[in-house]
C-alpha cells in the first residue's frame, strides 16, 4: 500500500524544484555578473570600442529577422552603452533590481544584435544569464533592496532558481567539450598554433615546443568539460573539480585575450555549490579566529515551498530543451562546421578554430567589371570576420549588389575570390569563385553548394608542413579572425 502511495519521480522532482533554499549563492552570482559587466563596460569606453564596433562601420551584419535594429546616432549610442554600465552597477548592488535587470538585458541585447561580426560566445552566455535573472529573485540577499525592505522580503528562493542556472552552465560546459571532438583538435591544432606563437612571452613557454604538451592540453580540455562538468553535480568531487576549472580559466586568461569570460565562468560555476555556501565559507574563515556556536538548521529546512505553476514548469522545460537543441543543430548539416560555419553560432564552439582569409569581390554590371576590396566598405575587423563566414560573405555580396543597383546599373552580379586557411592549412578557395552570389541563398537547414569543401581533413600539431605555411593574415596584413 505504501509503495502504491509513494510519489512518482516526476512529482518528487516538482516538489524539489519548489523547495526553498538560501538565496545567498544566487546573490553572489548576481553581484559577480553585475560587477564584471560594469568592468567590461568601462573597458569598452577606455578603448573606444563603441565607436570602433558600432559607429565607424557603414555596414552592420544583422541577424536574420533583426535587420530593423540599427545603431543610434552619436552621442545617443554612447548614452545607451553607458546605460549598460549603470544598470550593471545597480544589478550588482541589488538596487531597484527588477527595473535594473530588465534595462541591462534590453540594452545589452540591443548591442549584441547590432552586428554579428561582433558575436562572441561569452556575450551570448551573458545574454542568456541576464535573461534568466530577469525572472529570478536574485535580490533577496546581499542587496540594497533587501536592506530597504528588511523583514518584508523572503531570504530564500525556490530551488528552481538555482537549478536553471546549474542546467545552463552544465549544458554550456558539456557542449564546450563535445564540440572539441574534431580531427584537428584531437591532433593538437589550433592550440599548438596559438601557444607556439607565444612561446617567448611566458616563463614556461619553452614547453610549447613539445607536441606532447600541446596534445595533453587539447585532450585535457575535452576531458575537463565532458567528464568534469558532470562531476560538478556530485558533492564529493565538486570542490576539486571547481579548483581545476578555476586554474583552467586563469590559464586561458593568461594566454588568450578573451575579456571577462574566464572570470565570468569561474563566478557562474560557484552556483554548483550548496545554496548557502557563502555562509558556510564565512563561518569557516571566522572559525579560524574564534569559537562559533554550532550551525543550526534553517527554519525553512525540510519545509516544502509553494508549488510552481504549470506555466513555470513548462517554461523551464522549454528553455532547457532549446538550449540543448541549438548546439545540436550543427550536426544536421551535411558539411564540416569548422570550415563552412554552418550552425557555428550559439553552439559553444569556443576557441577551437583559427580561420584566416584574404579575398576580393568582383561586381559585374552592364558589361563592366569592378574589383572591390572588402576594406573599401568595411572596417578591417569586419572584413577579417566576414571573409571566413559564408553567411556574411553572402550578406556583403548582397550589400554590394544594392549599391550598384542603387547607382542605376542593371543585371548586377557579385562574385567572391577568397583564399581561406583553417588551423594553419595551406590556403584554399572558400567560396566558388564562379558563383554569382546574388543568385543563391543561404540555407538555414542544409549545406550551401557554393561553399567549397575542405580539401585537407586533418591538420595536426605534428604535421611537419605546418611550419612551412605562411598564415594568410601575415601576407595580407589583416588581423586573424580568431575563433569567436
Amino acid at each position: 500500500m505504501s509503495e502504491l502511495s509513494a510519489p512518482s519521480p516526476s512529482r518528487r522532482a516538482i516538489v524539489a524544484l519548489a523547495r526553498p533554499v538560501s538565496a545567498l549563492s544566487l546573490a553572489v552570482f548576481r553581484i559577480a555578473l553585475g560587477s564584471l559587466l560594469g568592468w567590461d563596460c568601462w573597458r569598452f569606453i577606455t578603448y573606444d570600442r563603441v565607436w570602433r564596433y558600432w559607429v565607424a562601420p557603414d555596414l552592420h551584419f544583422t541577424y536574420g529577422g533583426f535587420g530593423w535594429i540599427s545603431p543610434l546616432p552619436e552621442p545617443w549610442i554612447h548614452v545607451a552603452w553607458l546605460m549598460v554600465g549603470v544598470s550593471a552597477v545597480f544589478v550588482m548592488l541589488g538596487l531597484f533590481y527588477r527595473v535594473a535587470i530588465v534595462v541591462l538585458t534590453v540594452t545589452f541585447g540591443y548591442f549584441f544584435l547590432l552586428d554579428k561580426a561582433e558575436y562572441l560566445n561569452h556575450f551570448y552566455l551573458v545574454l542568456l544569464l541576464l535573461f534568466l535573472l530577469c525572472v529570478l529573485p536574485a535580490h533577496r540577499a546581499l542587496s540594497l533592496d533587501a536592506w530597504r525592505h528588511r523583514g518584508r522580503m523572503p531570504t530564500t528562493v525556490p530551488y528552481a532558481s538555482v537549478f536553471v542556472l546549474r542546467a545552463q552552465m552544465e549544458i554550456m560546459l558539456v557542449f564546450a567539450g563535445v564540440v572539441k571532438l574534431t580531427p584537428d583538435w584531437l591532433a593538437g591544432e589550433p592550440l599548438g598554433l596559438w601557444l607556439k606563437a607565444q612561446a617567448d612571452l611566458h616563463a614556461f613557454g619553452w614547453m610549447f615546443a613539445y607536441d606532447w604538451v600541446i596534445l595533453v592540453g587539447t585532450w585535457g580540455a575535452i576531458a575537463l568539460h565532458i567528464v568534469g562538468a558532470p562531476l560538478l553535480l556530485w558533492q564529493r568531487t565538486r570542490l576539486a573539480t571547481f579548483l581545476v576549472y578555476a586554474l583552467f580559466h586563469m590559464a586561458n586568461a593568461t594566454f588568450f585575450n578573451i575579456g571577462i569570460f574566464p572570470w565570468l565562468a569561474i563566478a557562474a560555476t560557484t552556483i554548483f555549490f550548496v545554496p548557502n555556501w557563502p555562509h558556510l565559507l564565512a563561518r569557516r574563515i571566522l572559525g579560524l579566529f574564534e569559537t562559533l556556536p554550532p550551525l543550526t538548521p534553517s527554519a525553512t529546512s525540510g519545509v516544502p515551498g509553494a508549488p510552481l505553476s504549470p506555466l513555470t514548469l513548462a517554461a523551464l522545460a522549454i528553455y532547457i530543451a532549446i538550449q540543448i537543441g541549438l548546439p545540436l543543430r550543427a550536426w544536421a548539416f551535411d558539411s564540416d562546421v569548422r570550415w563552412s560555419g554552418d550552425g557555428h553560432r550559439f553552439s559553444w564552439r569556443m576557441r577551437i578554430y583559427d580561420r584566416q582569409a584574404e579575398g576580393m569581390f568582383t561586381v559585374t554590371a552592364d558589361g563592366q567589371d569592378w574589383r572591390v576590396e572588402p576594406t573599401d566598405f568595411l572596417t578591417e575587423r569586419q572584413a577579417a570576420k566576414m571573409l571566413v563566414r559564408s553567411d556574411m560573405v553572402h550578406q556583403f555580396a548582397g550589400h554590394l549588389a544594392n549599391i550598384w543597383s542603387g547607382a542605376g546599373y542593371s543585371d548586377v552580379a557579385v562574385r567572391a575570390t577568397i583564399l581561406k586557411s583553417l588551423n594553419g592549412r595551406p590556403p584554399q578557395h572558400f567560396i566558388d569563385p564562379d558563383t554569382d552570389l546574388t543568385k543563391v541563398n543561404v540555407s538555414p537547414y542544409a549545406a550551401d553548394e557554393w561553399v567549397r569543401t575542405l580539401e585537407v581533413p586533418v591538420w595536426g600539431v605534428g604535421d611537419n608542413r605546418a611550419s612551412t605555411i605562411q598564415p594568410v593574415s601575415a601576407a595580407s596584413g589583416m588581423p586573424s579572425s580568431g575563433s569567436e
